[in-house]
């Protein structure tokens, strides 16, 4: 059995593909992006998965029943620091021990939690003058905030974090027009840990009642072998054709990513079946791990499930989770299109045959035995759009899931074993994939929460001192008032901030920080913080936080940097899609209006349109980008390509017909040469 203490979530431990060294490898690179993590054995180890299986079943049940926001954000909060003190050590040299100092913050963690609770509507009250003891506490719960960032998520996004909190407290030393008549402690702390709007505002809210949801969700999915099944099941159906591994690799990406929304679990799933046969099938090790890890990346993208920040642009817009998912649509559509055609070229391009081959059963026998795994795609779509709420729909995917892994034993959250009696009562229970799934789901979110209530300050700082309006003034006074410059800049602001922070952080900085300036420019809200969302996706795949291609280089042993870059050479044809729903409002048809209501009411010839083009504009640039299309291009086709597919990415007329006139011209050219010989190896790909 699995151990319960493991991160299976992150890193699939898939034996039969992944050796020894090389899980060490991913582990590593898993532990410098998010921290190291101790794995407990005996009586220890029984605690610990207790107390994560108790954290998931209470957050179950604040999803069934009705928990006030005062009593379940500081609980969540309060949980994850604990669990985070005593799992993640403050060294590595403390891994595995548990040491006094981490019980002492963890047992202040939880008493954080009591004297907010026992407070009661008085401390609310006196948040702008907390007494003595408010104060010590509050600076207790933001320094221990602090420390769980560094042990979580590296010294980055603490030095991000403590940046803000500075220019809290010192803003009023600083020149025009950061400037701001600065604020004491107590009012900071009583802002942060006494109020709503701080450490317990809306990036805990969709932690404590969405995120940690869906952690549970995708392990359910994970230990009853979904992931398994979309991989075999995409081998079988796509199988005994040239570019069957590619393809693939697109297509398992894409089952396996929506629900579990995780790009780096992705890359490993998929790379440690796919990664040899890529290599084998004429791939260069750099470029293989690039279209794995483009293929992760698109996980993060796509419904139903998304990343962590998601759920963060419901709440911030306020609109259901079903209206993101709708806006995540095409996109997602367009971002596969282009690695599909991305891998078509690959196949042309270098003459690849199908020598690779997996060993999988008929595609008809697999979905007829394992059919249930794909409820896994659709259950949460389908309980919302029946009435249910997001945290509803959730909650019950997972049941679903859970009971109808009960149909195969292999499968089970409960041995069948312990039903007929073959094993113990309690044994039985505790290594069930139920306690693991249970377990795996609460280990999943403390990262992800510890950064939540990081951003929880960040944000606190931006609504006290107005820095959001402070910034987007400085964005629209640099831009001139130009919305296709203050577009360029805030993409460029995103993406710096992901080179050095996760999704989930980067898209809530810049979304309190840069998206005022494009609302500002006339830009729907809806559209701006996609945008942003879009474009922080891109750490996923930027140094130095790389940790998509840097797991898909280790799996083909490639090198990182180089993987990193031929990463952006499969993703470049989808990247300026963004840019599409943000210049011009037919673009928006994209989004597919924004939301299910204004979906009803929409011009579907407008939406056909803008769609069409842009899937054009994708092919063009991926023709460009690769210097094939039919054949292989000269220097007049290559550069006429990737001028039209540019041009057909711009929304507005004149510049679609200017990009269809391009493609037409590069096709003629290429259809009056003799075609001329592959290259054989991509090794000159570059």
């Amino acid at each position: 059995m699995t151990n319960p203490n493991a991160n299976p979530a992150h890193t699939p431990h898939l034996d039969d593909n992944i050796d020894a060294e090389l899980q060490k490898k991913l582990d590593e690179l898993i532990e410098e992006e998010e921290g190291a993590q101790s794995k407990f054995k005996g009586w220890i180890g029984v605690l610990i998965t207790l107390a994560l299986v108790a954290m998931s079943l209470v957050h179950l049940y604040a999803a069934y029943g009705i928990v006030p926001a005062f009593t379940l954000r500081p609980l969540h909060v309060g949980i994850v620091l604990a669990l985070v003190f005593l799992i993640f050590p403050i060294h590595t040299r403390f891994r595995d021990r548990i040491m006094w100092w981490d019980v002492l913050v963890a047992a202040f963690s939880l008493f954080a939690i009591y004297y907010l609770w026992s407070g009661g509507e008085d401390l609310l009250e006196r948040n702008t003058a907390p007494t003595t003891i408010d104060l010590l506490v509050g600076v207790g719960v933001v320094l221990t905030i602090l420390e769980g960032l560094r042990r979580t998520n590296g010294w980055i996004l603490l030095s991000i974090t403590v940046l803000f909190l500075c220019y809290a407290l010192f803003g009023n030393y600083l020149p025009e027009p950061w400037t701001h008549r600065g604020y004491s402690l107590g009012r900071l702390v009583g802002h942060m840990y006494m109020t709503l709007e701080g450490i317990y505002g809306s990036a805990i809210d969709v932690s404590s009642s969405l995120i940690i949801l869906f952690t549970i969700f995708g392990a359910f999915l994970q230990f009853t072998g979904a992931g398994k099944f979309f991989i075999d099941w995409s081998f079988s159906v796509l199988g005994g054709r040239p570019s069957n591994v590619g393809r693939t690799i697109v297509l398992s990406s894409f089952l396996l990513g929506g629900p579990s929304g995780s790009g780096v679990a992705t890359t490993v799933t998929v790379g440690s079946v796919a990664g040899k046969m890529l290599q084998e099938m004429g791939y260069e090790k750099n470029a293989a791990g690039g279209l794995l890890a483009a293929g992760g990346l698109g996980a993060i993208i796509s419904p139903p499930v998304l990343g962590a920040a998601a759920f963060l642009i419901a709440d911030f817009l306020g609109r259901s989770y079903l209206d993101v998912l709708v806006m995540a649509t095409i996109p997602t559509i367009l971002f596969y299109l282009g690695l599909f055609v991305m891998v078509e070229i690959d196949s042309r391009k270098y003459g690849m045959a199908s020598s690779a081959r997996v060993q999988t059963e008929p595609a008809l026998k697999l979905a007829m035995k394992y059919w249930f795994h794909f409820f896994s795609l659709i259950s949460i779509v389908v309980f919302m759009l029946i009435g249910f709420s997001p945290i509803a729909s959730v909650f019950w995917a997972t049941v679903l899931s859970a009971v109808t892994s009960m149909l195969r034993p292999e499968t089970a959250v409960i041995p069948w074993d312990l039903f007929k009696g073959k094993m113990p009562v309690i044994k039985g229970l505790y290594e069930s994939k139920l306690v693991h799934s249970l377990a795996a789901g609460t280990r999943e979110v403390l990262g992800i929460a510890t950064v939540c209530a990081g951003a929880g300050l960040i944000v606190g700082v931006v609504t006290l001192t107005g820095l959001g309006l402070k910034f987007s003034s400085i964005v629209l006074e640099l831009a001139g008032g130009s919305l296709f410059l203050t577009t360029l800049y805030t993409a460029l602001i995103v993406w710096i901030v992901g080179l050095a922070v996760p999704v989930t952080a980067s898209y809530i900085i810049c979304a309190v920080i840069a998206a005022p300036a494009l609302i500002k420019l006339g830009v729907p809200d809806f559209a701006a913080h996609m945008f942003i969302f879009y474009y922080a996706v891109l750490s996923e795949v930027s140094p130095p936080t790389a940790l998509s291609p840097f797991a898909a280089a280790a799996i083909c042993k490639g090198n990182p940097y180089k993987t990193t870059l031929q990463s952006w050479k499969y993703v470049a044809p989808a990247i300026l899609v963004p840019f599409m729903f943000v210049l011009d409002p037919s673009g928006l048809g994209l989004l597919l209006m924004g939301s299910m209501k204004a979906l009803e009411a929409a011009n579907w010839m407008d939406i056909g349109v803008v769609s069409a083009t842009a899937a054009l504009g994708i092919v063009c640039l991926a023709g460009g980008l690769q210097g094939w299309f039919m054949r292989k291009t000269n220097l007049v086709e290559r550069w006429l390509m990737i001028l039209s597919g540019l041009a057909l990415t711009y929304p507005g007329t004149e510049s679609d017909l200017a990009g269809l006139a391009g493609f037409v011209l590069a096709m003629a050219l290429q259809s009056m040469r003799r075609k001329q010989p592959p290259d054989a190896t991509l090794s000159s790909a570059g």
